[in-house]
């Protein structure tokens, strides 16, 4: 904790900053090392922003020492997250760590009174309830698509499939696939806000005796979720005995060199303008992209986003050809877990009729509208809700805005550590492709709005 200090105070800030440094080496003693973490986090941010103050040139030099406790006593609902805010502040401290609450509840009921304990749990009932229905409230205005939307872009996105594999067919009959088809949060009740991505699946047929899946932990990338495919039998089935010999690079199957050869028939020999024509719709390939994706503009103002993506299913592993986000790995296929981490997520509600899929969409409908939080994907945000399943086992809709805070808490802590296993195989860090900065990024973002939570529904 010492490391977080910001050094002696400055000049004319009448011991403020070395009562701040003094609660700092002392908190551990008082509150243990979680809720010393906490108390240095936001300690931190105040004194940054006392500092900021006192040497802006038309600010007083004096500060309410009063108002300073109020900023950086612990919100009663969050836990420790010392390294998020390791490094510089990004932009102005945030209003809700200005005005966090007075109490640290959990402590202060053990000297209180029974009077007054009970006043503390109806206050925090009140706030929980308060919410609730300001969740649900945000759910049915912001997060819900309409019906009828959902179903135009489900049928706008079948006539594409449809015309896609008629023409692949056509076109290189030779080529081995199986059938193509729609997948992605539109089929599964989980998309938010609108209905605008689905994904093509693209299955491509393999020789199992010509080529093995190797995991990406058993490589010299050392990369666990990335894979690579090995041509085999050399020996005995010389190149072009696989009709995807000619996507090798370096002796394994690249998903860049099948894409781009998916790309040069699609973007390059079918004619979308006319096959727009016909279905009614306005077609055009997105470019740059980083997978295949075609722009599908219906109804006049509504958008609807298709990635086009290779697949290959040995065994019980599904790779598909999305290359990392920082341009890494190029020749290695990306595991996917989403089909089975969203089968699990809808079992376990279909069992106690839970809220955890209404908790996550309501996430990923803040992360979709927020600058910042909107590089957190899908998958990462049911990985913490599941997770957060094997600590929580009531998630009955009643305790719905709990559970908002719970997930809240364990995503901060994940960044902390900057590690977020999947739930399906926890050798995989779903934070991989994040950098620090980003994470740092993220991780303070979602502590300010600890204290409110109610701004992320505001963004």
């Amino acid at each position: 904790m010492a490391g977080m200090g910001e050094g002696k105070s400055k000049k004319g800030d009448n011991g403020v900053g070395n009562a701040i440094d003094f609660v700092l080496s002392n908190a551990r003693l008082v509150l243990g090392v979680g809720g010393a973490a906490m108390l240095g986090i936001a300690t931190l941010a105040v004194k940054r922003m006392y500092d900021r103050a006192i040497s802006a040139p038309n600010s007083p030099s004096k500060m309410d020492l009063r108002s300073a406790k109020q900023s950086w006593e612990e919100p009663s609902w969050i836990g420790s997250s010392p390294r998020l805010l390791s490094r510089d502040m990004k932009g102005n401290i945030s209003r809700s760590l200005q005005t966090l609450p007075t109490s640290c509840e959990a402590d202060a009921s053990k000297g209180a009174s029974p009077s007054r304990k009970t006043q503390m749990d109806l206050k925090k009932a009140r706030l929980r309830l308060s919410m609730q229905d300001k969740l649900f409230a945000y759910y049915r205005k912001h997060v819900v698509i309409p019906g009828a939307e959902v179903s135009r872009a489900k049928q706008a996105a079948l006539d594409i499939c449809a015309e896609l594999r008629n023409f692949i067919h056509t076109k290189l009959p030779d080529m081995p696939l199986r059938d193509m088809y729609l997948s992605g949060s539109l089929y599964d009740d989980l998309q938010v806000i609108t209905a605008d991505h689905v994904q093509l699946m693209v299955p491509l047929v393999l020789e199992r005796n010509l080529w093995a899946t190797v995991p990406g932990e058993e490589t010299i990338m050392n990369v666990p979720g990335f894979w690579l495919v090995r041509r085999e039998n050399l020996e005995y089935f010389p190149r072009n005995s696989s009709y995807w010999d000619r996507c090798i690079v370096g002796g394994y199957l690249s998903p860049k060199v099948v894409t781009e050869n998916f790309d040069k028939v699609l973007s390059g020999t079918i004619n979308w303008p006319a096959i727009g024509s016909v279905l009614d719709l306005i077609i055009r390939p997105v470019v740059p992209s980083e997978t295949l994706t075609l722009e599908v503009q219906y109804d006049t103002s509504k958008k609807l986003f298709i990635d086009f993506l290779p697949l290959i299913v040995m065994e019980d592993t599904m790779l598909i050809a999305k290359p990392h986000r920082n341009g890494r790995y190029d020749n290695m296929w990306r595991q996917s877990f989403r089909t089975a981490e969203t089968a699990k997520l809808r079992a376990l509600d279909e069992r106690d009729g839970g809220c955890r899929c209404c908790c996550l969409k309501i996430l990923k409908a803040i992360c979709k509208s927020n600058a910042i939080l909107n590089k957190l994907t899908a998958s990462q945000l049911t990985n913490v809700i599941l997770h957060g399943c094997g600590k929580e086992l009531d998630w009955t809709s009643e305790t719905l805005a709990d559970k908002f805070l719970l997930v809240l808490k364990e995503l901060i802590s994940y960044l902390e550590q900057g590690f977020l296993p999947c739930s399906l195989d926890t050798k995989v860090n779903l934070f991989l492709e994040f950098t620090e900065e980003e994470i740092d990024e993220l991780g303070y973002m979602l502590y300010s709005s600890l204290s409110e939570p109610e701004i992320l529904l505001n963004t």
